[in-house]
């Protein structure tokens, strides 16, 4: 039986589906069921709902770590699957048969086992899918080009679907209903991850990662004195077998990161020793791994803000719309919650026009196989999450005037006479801002980090959105902090009497600071290169 490929990916696929079906079923509508349900003041639900995805996003290193070095990518998606579940279940109890009195506590219980479950989920599965396409193998590596714009795709068309039924299902229906609805597809999609099993590709775990580039810094750090023409040559060890098998990659020596190179510098010592010390002397692959790990922090530092823009998302764009008119008839309107759906649709449509017609077009004009570079990709995303907080600050300031122009500034109940359609805009920019970026930081985190620390890689980009989130919170509590003691709150509880737009002039005028940031670090950037180099030092900017 021929394992891996497509035929195996799917199986995998189906899990993340489900998973981020579930995820959204609960992260989409969570806002308004802490302010209306558990009666949260809106500031105060705003920080527990970008607390509780922030830790969801930070737990994924642990997930990553455990999965990389000791468990193995499968058996850390089976376990994290059954936690998930455990999860949901739990929630669907809290909601459904805890006093009121109690419910809060179980209720967050609940929702932080889901954290650990997210911790073990999302690094894995998408590597773990990644890993069914053999790079060697020309139609495989051709199909994994694309792998991960349509894996995005079934990112959101999970989430969409969670955002069109269960949130309604939710707000006209029942909380039990809902959240047991996504109990029951984390469950199916667990039976189908089982069947499955037969033809997954799976790599095994090979040690603790960190401990190799840890090495790195430390032999270099030893040798901080010495030259490489001061040294008696430089450790030219095959390293390639070290990390399990074949798989690995060999890689060019890179001008980055100069130090570090000091630590496959021979000297007398490791001239002297019979067996290499590892901690004293490292082979070139080893250290140009520790570069690669290196120059990815910079990225992650400069993706921030775009995370802080994408936290709006759920909390005050819901707080938003749940002031305006979303009458469709006399007897029905949208869940406030629900407008994020837009933001799927979006990317949905965005995904099959970048690879159907503006990859093509690029490529005629840059000469790039993918059209414009992965950093190139990023920056655009971080040019639309600027653009969107301007849009939704405008946007704002008209809501608050028409509330205003009403008499209802003291009357944050009402409805204000403004179609929330008018919304929208900032939703789809959103959903934009999301397939160039979210989509170059996966791709970028996979390809650019070594082999064996893949998942960790899957893990690093996930938490952006995780510290973006706490961020947003320290955030908020800073704002809230400065404009009380100003005797003008901008985030209270009535946002018709508020300011919020400034805060997004604020978010938006961050984001353009950040983005000049990130196209130095992005200059500067050196993509991997794979085969030793036999003249020295090779070397592939990120053209920006």
């Amino acid at each position: 039986m021929s394992r891996g490929g497509w035929k195996s990916a799917i199986f995998i696929i189906f899990v993340e589906v489900a998973e981020r079906f579930a995820y959204y079923g609960v992260a989409g509508n969570l806002f308004m069921y802490l302010t209306k349900v558990l009666g949260q003041p809106t500031a105060t639900a705003a920080k527990n709902v970008n607390t509780w995805q922030g830790v969801s996003a930070i737990f994924p290193v642990v997930g990553g770590f455990l999965a990389d070095s000791y468990i193995g990518r499968f058996k850390t998606i089976l376990l994290a699957s059954i936690i998930y579940l455990i999860g949901l279940v739990l929630l669907t109890v809290a909601v459904s048969a805890v006093p009121l009195p109690l419910r809060h506590i179980v209720f967050f219980i609940a929702l932080y086992i889901l954290s650990i479950g997210e911790g073990g989920h999302k690094p894995c599965v998408q590597t773990f899918a990644a890993d069914q396409f053999d790079e060697n193998i020309p139609q495989e590596k051709t199909a994994k080009s694309s792998f991960f714009n349509w894996w995005y795709v079934g990112i959101v068309c999970g989430a969409t679907a969670a955002l069109l039924v269960v949130i309604y299902v939710e707000d006209y229906v029942g909380w039990s209903l809902g959240f047991g609805m996504l109990a029951v597809a984390v469950a199916a999609a667990l039976l189908v991850f089982l069947a499955g099993s037969g033809g997954y590709r799976r790599q095994a775990p090979v040690g603790s990662p960190f401990t190799r580039v840890a090495q790195v810094v430390v032999a270099a750090s030893r040798k901080r004195g010495l030259s490489e023409r001061e040294g008696l040559g430089v450790c030219d060890e095959d390293d390639v077998n070290m990390e399990g098998g074949a798989g690995v990659q060999a890689l060019a020596r890179t001008p980055q990161f100069r130090f570090l190179d000091k630590a496959i510098v021979i000297d007398n010592i490791d001239a002297s020793s019979e067996k290499r010390n590892p901690w004293r002397l490292c082979p070139v692959n080893q250290v140009e791994e520790a570069k690669l790990v290196f120059q990815l922090i910079p990225i992650w530092f400069s993706c921030l803000m775009f995370a802080i823009v994408i936290a709006q998302l759920g909390t005050y764009f819901t707080k938003q719309g749940s002031t305006m008119n979303r009458s469709i008839t006399p007897t029905f309107q949208i869940p406030a919650a629900s407008f994020q759906v837009f933001t799927g649709l979006t990317i949905l449509a965005s995904v099959l026009l970048y690879e159907r017609a503006l990859v093509p077009l690029a490529r005629a004009l840059t000469g790039h196989p993918s059209g414009i570079t992965i950093l190139q990709r990023i920056g655009t995303g971080l040019v639309l999450s600027m653009l969107t907080m301007a849009v939704a600050a405008c946007v704002e300031g008209r809501r608050v005037q028409i509330a205003r122009e009403n008499g209802l500034l003291d009357n944050p109940k009402s409805v204000v006479p403004m179609t929330v359609w008018w919304l929208i805009p900032q939703y789809m920019l959103c959903g934009l801002s999301d397939v160039f970026t979210i989509v170059g930081l996966q791709e970028l985190f996979y390809e650019q980090m070594p082999v064996g620390m893949r998942s960790i890689g899957a893990a690093a980009y996930i938490t952006v959105t995780g510290v973006g989130s706490f961020l947003s919170s320290g955030l908020i509590s800073i704002v809230q902090g400065i404009s009380s003691r100003c005797g003008h709150e901008w985030l209270g509880d009535n946002i018709n009497r508020g300011n919020v737009e400034y805060f997004y002039w604020v978010l938006a005028a961050m984001s353009a600071v950040n983005f000049c940031g990130y196209v130095c670090v992005a200059k500067r950037f050196v993509y991997k290169r794979i085969g030793h180099d036999q003249g020295g030092h090779s070397s592939e900017k990120g053209s920006y």
